[in-house]
């Protein structure tokens, strides 16, 4: 509020268009009592906006606004279906390779419509970029897990099939991390197949949950590992089921 101007109206649009023609900076954050349900990435490139924030199809996850901020660089705004403190946006936005220096505390991001005034963009033509809204979804929110409690994540089973049958209501992927993405696939998706899951609803969790997918370039590729990484772990477990 020191640092700057607050505007909560459109009328303010033209006032906005004259501070930013005189080199002012205008951004946007959630109100303060919505905050919490929102996160921002910073500092992204195309190739992170296609990984993390579009499926395998192309098509755009639930609750996000994507602004290029300046030529190949974007801010992605992230609606969450539930509040998250701000360890969780820092864990999320870690793990989405967001600028490590942008906090999610208090954080603001670029307004599209508006010349990006840094003087770094400003060309030998006298010009700035204009940032640009790409999508936005205002209807829908976005599901982000739950972080597990620091005993659930201290250490791994060394056995897998023989466990208790006493289990989480609500499993997550990044419960059964092992620091490879292959191996925590193969993991969840066992934990997944002794819960009676099918073969496709396995699948489709690992598409939703699974973030980086270097390694499986391309739709077809991506369905054939989950094929065979859904189907291995469901005989794994008929099997053991059957001795």
């Amino acid at each position: 509020m020191k640092k700057g101007l607050w505007i909560t109206s459109q009328k303010h649009i033209p006032y906005l268009k004259a501070q930013n023609a005189k080199g002012n900076h205008i951004l946007i954050q959630p109100a303060h009592c919505y905050e919490s349900w929102y996160m921002m990435a910073d500092d992204l490139k195309w190739y992170q906006i296609q990984k993390y924030h579009q499926n395998i199809h192309g098509k755009w996850k639930a609750g996000r606004m994507i602004i290029e901020t300046s030529p190949g660089n974007y801010q992605v705004w992230i609606h969450s279906s539930r509040t998250l403190s701000l360890d969780e946006k820092r864990y999320w936005l870690k793990r989405m390779n967001s600028d490590p220096g942008a906090d999610p505390h208090h954080r603001w991001g670029r307004c599209p419509g508006f010349f990006n005034k840094k003087e770094k963009y400003h060309s030998r033509f006298g010009k700035y970029p204009l940032a640009k809204l790409i999508w936005v979804d205002w209807s829908n929110m976005t599901h982000i897990p739950e972080l597990p409690k620091q005993k659930a994540i201290a250490k791994k089973q060394k056995c897998f099939l023989r466990i208790p049958s006493i289990y989480r209501k609500r499993i997550q992927r990044f419960h059964y991390d092992r620091m490879n993405e292959s191996a925590t696939d193969f993991a969840y998706a066992l934990a997944l197949a002794r819960r009676n899951v099918s073969k496709q609803q396995i699948i489709n969790r690992l598409l939703d949950e699974r973030m980086d997918w270097t390694n499986h370039q391309g739709i077809s590729r991506k369905l054939q590992y989950l094929d065979r990484t859904a189907s291995k772990a469901i005989r794994i477990i008929q099997n053991c089921n059957s001795i």
